[in-house]
């Protein structure tokens, strides 16, 4: 399953779950930003590309309603309500997206 995590600059939310679960068996990810200065941008193929969105935010929900319309409208877009609060690999931030990514996807006990 091709998962795509999306948050403001694709620095530490984004970043850091495209770090933990690409070592999950089965499941092949990536991670991008909205805005202009992101590390990675997302675009239109990455949209295309996955199979399940999650987005840390609401707004990056709706920023990529907007500008991809017709890509994002066959795709199922998970918020997980994580604030930009936390650097790139911060225990805290991994626990949440651990615990809040299991609620839609299985995860490794690990």
């Amino acid at each position: 399953m091709k998962l795509l995590f999306v948050c403001s600059r694709n620095k530490w939310r984004s970043l850091t779950a495209e770090k933990i679960f690409h070592r999950c068996n089965g499941y092949d990810v990536r991670s991008a930003g909205t805005e202009e200065q992101a590390r990675i941008k997302v675009t239109e193929g990455h949209i295309g590309w996955a199979e399940l969105i999650f987005v840390m935010e609401k707004k990056h929900a709706a920023r990529i309603r907007q500008k991809f319309p017709h890509a994002a409208s066959s795709k199922k877009i998970i918020c997980l309500d994580i604030p930009n609060e936390y650097k790139y690999m911060d225990e805290d931030l991994i626990e949440m997206l651990k615990s809040r990514v299991s609620e839609h996807i299985e995860l490794p006990d690990n």
